[in-house]
């Protein structure tokens, strides 16, 4: 990759990561009530102004917004987060209890959702006006249409509430048992999840890939290759399939915080202790610190990996960096 894409892509990573992280800051602030009065609940009624006056100043609530603002860069520079409100717990300890289920969520969407779109949108492209292609192209845009929490709670009624086949919710049974029996019982409560966040992921992909696929079969390479009495499935799996990973890889990079934020909404629908439900309680309780800490890491994770798939689609496609 050419030395001056690679600078001119850092710095540009280095300037999104300043303003995110200063909206960060400036978000849970501009959000209505006082975190104090959430904090204490009923018991603020009890307690007189001067004890408020003496909670805001050991959080630091009372100093002005310039010095809380030097202070939340400084405890970011130490790699200190805060610590919650609520949970009266550090916020690093909190989101490192509740982010691994969301990631185990996250990969596992990412690598299905791209392999199902892959397979789907090549083969709808192939037979382009066949029935198949009718049925996969018409079956991804009703896919596309349904928000990802109507996805989810269309699955839950039918496979959960209906068919009784899944549990309603949660990571658990609770049955104890053997490590493996255990995993077993997690991927069993993980299945409706991950369904309804890789159908509607690979929706989005699969079109873009049918069309990247019907544009590519007319090349002359294709033609060439069926000359020489090549199998289709061989055409499409050595020739073919290159070309059409070359849009998925700057689909899975947009693709990322579509994710993300369908995971959070899923996680609220099947009761699973992710940082969704994390972010829903933060901002339920106008706990600053938390806040600021699920958007830190969602925001770093979404913005790290669309430049990844940025770097990987260069690499990919040398036409890229030659250009810019």
């Amino acid at each position: 990759m050419d030395t001056n894409l690679l600078f001119k892509k850092t710095c540009r990573l280095v300037i999104t990561l300043f303003i995110i992280l200063t909206v960060n800051f400036a978000l849970p602030r501009l959000m209505p009530g006082d975190p104090v009065i959430t904090m204490l609940g009923q018991e603020a009624a009890v307690i007189s102004e001067t004890d408020l006056g003496e909670i805001r100043s050991r959080h630091g609530l009372d100093k002005p917004l310039t010095e809380q603002y030097s202070a939340y860069w400084r405890s970011l520079s130490q790699g200190e987060l805060g610590y919650s409100y609520h949970y009266r717990q550090p916020v690093t300890e909190i989101i490192r209890q509740h982010l691994t289920w969301t990631l185990i969520l996250l990969c596992p969407v990412v690598a299905l959702s791209s392999l199902l779109a892959l397979l789907l949108g090549m083969a709808a492209g192939w037979k382009a006006g066949s029935a198949l292609d009718k049925v996969i192209t018409c079956g991804s845009l009703v896919i596309y249409s349904l928000p990802q929490f109507l996805m989810a709670m269309l699955l839950l009624t039918l496979f959960s509430f209906n068919l009784q086949l899944f549990p309603l919710g949660g990571l658990s049974s609770g049955s104890g048992g053997s490590a493996l029996a255990n995993a077993a019982d997690t991927a069993w409560h993980l299945t409706l999840p991950l369904a309804a966040l890789t159908l509607s992921a690979a929706s989005a992909k699969l079109l873009v890939i049918r069309n990247s696929t019907v544009k590519h079969r007319c090349e002359d390479f294709v033609t060439y290759a069926t000359v020489k009495g090549l199998s289709p499935c061989r055409i499409l799996a050595v020739h073919l399939l290159r070309n059409a990973c070359l849009p998925l890889l700057s689909l899975i990079a947009l693709n990322i915080g579509f994710i993300v934020s369908g995971a959070l909404v899923v996680e609220i629908v099947f009761s699973i202790t992710g940082m969704g439900t994390l972010l829903y309680e933060a901002a339920v309780y106008r706990d600053y610190p938390l806040l600021q800490g699920c958007f830190l890491v969602l925001t770093i994770f979404v913005v790290v990996a669309n430049t990844l798939a940025d770097f990987a689609y260069c690499i990919a496609d040398p036409r890229i960096s030659h250009s810019s």
